[in-house]
């Protein structure tokens, strides 16, 4: 599939903060301080702003990442249940969304793993024909390709996964997404690199072009 492939192939635009966007960002982590405070002193109510403010950006990752709805929402709830305890640790030098998008990033795989449980058990009771995604209907089609997709995806280790939604999904640079999964940018490249190989390949093999 010619869409798929060029996503695949296509390479990351590393973009340059500007004066200012720094600023923003600057004024954005200086508006959070008060509630990262109230955070670390285990406030109920600084927990419930946090989530309003946060949750449907954790829950969009949680989908994309994990691919199961449910798992996804028990992802998020736990993101939010260790957020006063993991909020100690938080330094201001990103903003709070992101600090927030890293603690999912912790605590997904074993909800990452629980998903693709469900999807084998899928596979093994509707049988599905790989090679045959092309059918009358386009409806159907892109839902067989979807699917593929989570197949693919969960031959991913998790780190390449990762960083394949926060780049390649959410369209993020490479830069944040290193703030994100607290590691150097050179190693998120690393890690894209490769996600996108055995993507492609997984992909080719189940007759995807």
């Amino acid at each position: 599939m010619t869409g798929t492939n060029r996503s695949l192939a296509g390479t990351m635009t590393i973009r340059t903060p500007t004066l200012e966007a720094t600023l923003f960002w600057r004024r954005r982590i200086e508006s959070a301080e008060p509630l990262v405070e109230r955070l670390r002193a285990g406030e109920h109510a600084a927990v419930g702003e946090a989530y309003d403010l946060h949750a449907a950006a954790v829950r969009a990752f949680a989908r994309r990442l994990v691919g199961d709805p449910d798992e996804a929402e028990d992802l998020v709830q736990e993101v939010f249940v260790t957020l006063a305890k993991a909020a100690r640790r938080f330094d201001g030098r990103s903003a709070l969304r992101t600090f927030i998008l890293g603690i999912a990033v912790r605590h997904a795989q074993h909800h990452v793993r629980a998903a693709m449980r469900r999807r084998k058990a899928w596979q093994r009771s509707a049988e599905v024909q790989h090679s045959s995604i092309a059918g009358p209907e386009r409806a159907s089609a892109d839902l067989q390709l979807a699917r593929l997709l989570e197949i693919a995806l969960d031959e991913l280790p998790i780190d390449q996964r990762v960083a394949f939604v926060l780049c390649e999904v959410e369209e993020r640079t490479s830069a944040e997404v290193a703030v994100i999964v607290d590691a150097p940018e050179a190693t998120v490249r690393t890690r894209l690199f490769h996600a996108r190989r055995k993507l492609r390949e997984k992909l080719e093999e189940m007759g995807v072009r």
